[in-house]
């Protein structure tokens, strides 16, 4: 196989397995583009993405433009003289970017398309309570995530797992798909296929304060699947009544039971040395939790430290 001539876009940790793939692969990387270091924290440090940390590492040429349209970026672009753009978990492209390579821009995906499109595939697949899902390679076009898709492959999602844990697992299956999508992009005699929309289609929004916010009116399983989705970041939340603590819920098992618990939905018990919430068809078993402004805890730990929280209402 002749080797392609890659420019390469990422950011996050998610990105480097499919760098570190073509690096290691017969093509060439002639440049990586990452976004612009960031002041973070309270000393205002200077934060690097994972992506120039790799790149720097492996002596690979590196830019970061803060503007994706600027013109001198736009020339630097064009005189790589890339046959292909790969995208991994990066910002959108304008099209004046995407349309440069000869071969097209491609994006991998960690969701099976069209469903999750958006910017938390991997939290919301388990948000969902979803049994599969997998990545998906597509060239990129002017609608997010809308393009024409290359390859999929799936994975399946394990009944306990949480996102950590389906994060590695998609990062494996992104490369091996990534390079086998190159493989037959190379190869010049493939069609892609049009995304179609099913009846029911599930979206994959960017997370926030209010999206990861536990309502203690749903069902106990519906529950369980938000708190493994949003472990371990940015994790899911709730709020004590009585002291206006935000409590964050990491590692709960789900135990369902027949009484009718409607009106005590979301109060906290501690029982047996463990600790309970109750949802409106069973009860919350936690075993890892953080109490606002504290570090995270066993349920052992929590129930010496906190024993005033017994029968507290959660909202």
């Amino acid at each position: 196989m002749n080797k392609l001539k890659i420019v390469f876009m990422g950011t996050p940790d998610f990105a480097v397995g499919c760098l570190n793939a073509l690096v290691n692969s017969n093509h060439n990387v002639e440049a990586v583009i990452t976004a612009p270091d960031r002041a973070a924290g309270r000393g205002k440090k200077i934060i690097q993405s994972e992506i120039k940390k790799y790149t720097n590492s492996n002596n690979l040429r590196l830019l970061q433009p803060i503007n994706l349209k600027d013109e001198k970026f736009i020339n630097e672009l064009k005189s790589i003289n890339a046959d292909i753009f790969v995208v991994v978990a990066f910002r959108m492209l304008p099209k004046i970017v995407w349309e440069i390579p000869e071969k097209g821009t491609i994006n991998l995906h960690a969701s099976i398309l069209p469903q999750l499109r958006g910017a938390a595939p991997i939290h919301w697949a388990i948000i969902n309570g979803l049994k599969e899902t997998g990545v998906t390679t597509f060239f990129i076009n002017e609608k997010i995530d809308f393009g024409d898709v290359i390859e999929k492959s799936k994975v399946k999602i394990d009944s306990s797992e949480n996102t950590g844990q389906l994060y590695e697992k998609l990062k494996t299956k992104g490369s091996e798909l990534l390079l086998s999508s190159l493989k037959i992009i190379e190869k010049n005699n493939f069609k892609s296929t049009k995304q179609t929309n099913p009846k029911e289609l599930l979206l994959a929004p960017k997370l926030n304060k209010n999206n990861t916010r536990i309502n203690w009116n749903n069902k106990g399983e519906s529950i369980f699947n938000f708190v493994r989705g949003l472990n371990p970041y940015p994790s899911a939340w709730t709020k004590n009544k009585k002291t206006d603590k935000i409590l964050k819920l990491f590692n709960v098992v789900f135990h369902l039971e027949q009484n009718n618990n409607k009106n005590l939905a979301g109060t906290l018990l501690f029982e047996n040395n463990s600790i309970k919430i109750i949802t409106i068809d069973g009860y919350l078993e936690v075993l890892e939790l953080q109490l606002e402004g504290k570090k995270r805890m066993s349920n052992l730990e929590f129930i010496n430290g906190y024993k005033n929280f017994h029968m507290d209402l959660l909202l």
